[in-house]
């Protein structure tokens, strides 16, 4: 049971970690963005790696390592997107007037080649590890997709809360594809359905027929589950998270006075090229 805490204590520290040394790189200048996604690019496809080499892995350093490797490979997505790299054909913000299916197909281009990345590097992680006895890194980073993509789609539904101070300067035209909303009807689904899957998972790492190294492997995974039910529950609660990170975000006042439509100096034509090569907050 120890063992269990540990590893759910690992998960609870890597995320809140990590997302916030995603959110501090980004806060600072633009010329520091290639520097920090030449290094974030090598420490994923060493997790490329890594996860290729853990896979048929079954101990418990196996077991964290993939875990670790996703979550690279997720924190790569996270900052080629915040820095604006990889993000999508559209960079201008849509009129309020716009709605329906414009609204949705504008939203969609905003974002398209930074998901078809995040979907790329989902299927080479699940060809890297198909049939292994090792699945949790890529369980973790199913998990990180789908919860992301419901926590997306939730933004552009309308929620309470919609974090736009998560938002650089240069992406501050993705706020305009957000909605604010008491609730909408997706919330209750997407919610309900992973804390059902998170239930299960829970259940399956104490049962006393779960092998040790196996009920660690799903507690790092539940626990990611856990975290991203409790970012959905703050896009609706009268609160945010932004105190949990205000460490890293503390540069971003001081950056908001840049010019809005100053784009990030890296080359936006090498978005669609990299995009085979990772929170939710």
């Amino acid at each position: 049971m120890e063992s269990l805490w540990i590893a759910a204590l690992f998960a609870v520290f890597t995320w809140w970690f990590s997302t916030g040394l995603v959110l501090l790189l980004d806060t600072l200048p633009h010329t520091t963005f290639r520097w920090s996604l030449l290094v974030s690019s090598l420490l994923a496809l060493t997790a490329l790696a890594g996860l290729a080499h853990t896979a048929d892995q079954t101990t418990l350093a196996g077991t964290y390592c993939a875990f670790t490797c996703a979550l690279l490979i997720w924190g790569w997505h996270e900052l080629s997107f915040l820095t604006g790299w990889i993000t999508g054909t559209r960079r201008t913000p849509v009129a309020a007037s716009v709605q329906g299916w414009p609204r949705l197909k504008a939203a969609v281009q905003a974002i398209i080649w930074h998901e078809l990345a995040i979907a790329a590097s989902g299927v080479l992680i699940l060809a890297l590890t198909w049939n292994a006895p090792n699945p949790v890194g890529a369980w973790t980073f199913v998990v990180l997709w789908l919860l992301r993509i419901s926590a997306k789609l939730n933004l552009f539904l309308g929620v309470r809360n919609l974090s736009e101070e998560f938002l650089p300067t240069h992406l501050a035209y993705m706020g305009s594809f957000f909605r604010r909303r008491r609730m909408n009807w997706l919330f209750p689904f997407a919610v309900g359905a992973a804390t059902w899957v998170a239930t299960l998972m829970v259940m399956a790492a104490l049962a006393p027929t779960t092998e040790p190294v196996r009920a660690v492997g799903i507690t790092l995974v539940a626990t990611m589950l856990v975290l991203a039910i409790v970012e959905h529950g703050l896009l609706v609660l009268p609160f945010t998270a932004t105190a949990l990170w205000r460490w890293a975000m503390q540069k971003r006042a001081g950056t908001a006075s840049a010019p809005a439509a100053s784009a990030p100096a890296l080359p936006v034509s090498a978005g669609p090229s990299t995009s085979g090569s990772a929170k939710t907050a």
